[in-house]
């Protein structure tokens, strides 16, 4: 009878080490899901916080056209591109790998930027939405290699594809400016998420 009872409390007793063990590992599971999400959440904050942060340094808005992999017209619109040299001509923009003219931009040997002018908000938007025919109605003419110019800008430079360049989540690519229009338009101003001017 005594036996029998010791047999008993053993098996209590290992089952609840058992349970506080199993307690145990559910608490800490749940403090390292915590942990993750929190770093997560904490990260996108953070990648929140930086784009906001850049958001601070006003930029120009250009429209990018090209010919695509099918020889179809592409173009996007885009706040990345600045100046590289004066000797030669050189000029860069950065395209992300998530775009879906990206594979066309790639591929592409000739480009043209066209930096927009203050009355050509709704020319951005057309060309920052995806799926719609951006050049629907548009009245282009062909530049460097047939590439798509359009019909309205305050300047427009002609680039063959000079380099790319990793650059994270996006492509660089430096373009050797072969023909340029300046019309001495003002320009459209892009600053903290929304359209400006200089006046």
């Amino acid at each position: 009878m005594g036996q029998a009872t010791d047999h008993a409390r053993l098996i209590r007793a290992r089952t609840v080490a058992a349970l506080i063990l199993c307690k145990q590992r559910v608490k800490q599971q749940l403090s390292t899901n915590n942990f993750n999400r929190r770093i997560m959440s904490d990260k996108k904050q953070q990648t929140l916080d930086f784009r906001n942060a850049l958001g601070s340094f006003a930029t120009g808005i250009t429209v990018i056209t090209a010919l695509g992999k099918d020889g179809q017209k592409v173009g996007m619109t885009a706040n990345s591109f600045n100046s590289v040299s004066l000797d030669p001509a050189l000029v860069l923009w950065s395209v992300a790998r998530d775009a879906n003219c990206f594979d066309d931009f790639i591929g592409a040997e000739s480009f043209a930027i066209h930096v927009l002018a203050a009355d050509q908000e709704a020319m951005s938007n057309r060309f920052a939405k995806s799926g719609a025919d951006k050049f629907a109605d548009l009245e282009c003419t062909e530049g460097l290699a047939g590439v798509p110019i359009l019909p309205h800008y305050s300047a427009c430079f002609e680039c063959q594809i000079e380099n790319q360049y990793e650059g994270g989540d996006h492509i660089i690519l430096v373009g050797r400016v072969i023909e340029f229009r300046d019309n001495g338009l003002e320009p459209l101003i892009f600053n903290r998420g929304q359209y400006a001017t200089l006046a």
